[in-house]
């Protein structure tokens, strides 16, 4: 783990290509006390030893399904996998599939030994939140998050800076080519990559942006930022769902840019996805 020193930090953004809807905006300052958060998100490693020592069942394990992205699928099985009646329509490019989970990513004949490394995924808020109990730790707030992500830039686009590939070089493992159709891979990945590939940030973290989204303790709202003292903000009492940050590997300019560092989105907190991971913290004592 690495340690963030907490403090003053401005969070949000007002960028022409901010998603305000989604509660961006607008630029605040926000004051944190000292926490320490993981360098990398949870491997299926280290996820892989929380369950042999448990017993711990992920609720994608329990349904029977989860969903996983169109792309990763052999075309030759698509049609037998997808779970018609789970199809979303204003995502066509996500397949409900029996049998995905954690360690069966793709499903039915797909396995996690040689991604060992990777992130783990097809893990709901639910199943983040026994990790940690299990860990010792906790889930972060979407202002720690955010504050770690910033590396001790203030007011960047990404954990590096404004420009998305500076000298021309990737950062980060985001959607290349047509969405959703083509991934070029031009980043090294289709895909999840380890957790701890590219470049760290300020603070010594891997893949704050790209990669897999991360869920956050706080549960969502557009406005409740707006209203409320942000010294060390939780987030509102009530809601249904649960704030992710980061972005993910199928995130593109031409469909959803939020690989940014202010970029928010929100699940229901059993929800699990070929896409969705997590990293912990810790409330660092005096």
């Amino acid at each position: 783990m690495a340690l963030v020193a907490g403090g003053k930090f401005l969070m949000g953004a007002e960028d022409e290509d901010s998603w305000l809807e989604d509660g961006e905006g607008p630029v605040r300052e926000v004051t944190l006390s000292p926490f320490y958060i993981d360098i990398a998100a949870v491997s299926n490693q280290a996820f892989t030893n929380f369950v042999k020592d448990t017993g711990f069942t992920t609720e994608a394990e329990r349904c029977g399904w989860s969903y996983v992205f169109k792309g990763l699928l052999p075309k030759s099985k698509q049609r037998k996998l997808m779970r018609q009646e789970q199809l979303v329509d204003a995502a066509p490019w996500w397949f409900a599939v029996d049998g995905a989970c954690w360690k069966k990513p793709e499903g039915p004949g797909s396995n996690i030994f040689k991604r060992l490394d990777h992130p783990v995924t097809h893990v709901s808020w639910n199943d983040a939140l026994a990790y940690c109990n299990w860990a010792g730790k906790r889930l972060p707030t979407e202002a720690e998050w955010e504050c770690a992500a910033r590396g001790g830039l203030e007011s960047k686009r990404f954990p590096w800076g404004d420009h998305l590939t500076p000298g021309g070089k990737h950062y980060c493992n985001i959607f290349q080519g047509t969405f959703p159709d083509r991934d070029t891979g031009a980043d090294g990945y289709t895909g999840t990559a380890p957790v701890q590939a590219y470049r760290r940030n300020g603070y010594g973290l891997y893949n704050m942006v790209g990669n897999v989204w991360e869920w956050c303790n706080d549960r969502y709202s557009p406005d409740w930022h707006r209203h409320h003292p942000l010294l060390d903000p939780t987030g509102p009492e009530k809601g249904d769902t649960r704030i992710l940050k980061g972005g993910s590997y199928l995130c593109h300019e031409s469909y959803c840019n939020r690989y940014r560092v202010a970029a928010r989105y929100a699940n229901t907190p059993d929800s699990t996805t070929a896409h969705a991971g997590f990293r912990c913290v810790v409330t660092a004592r005096n």
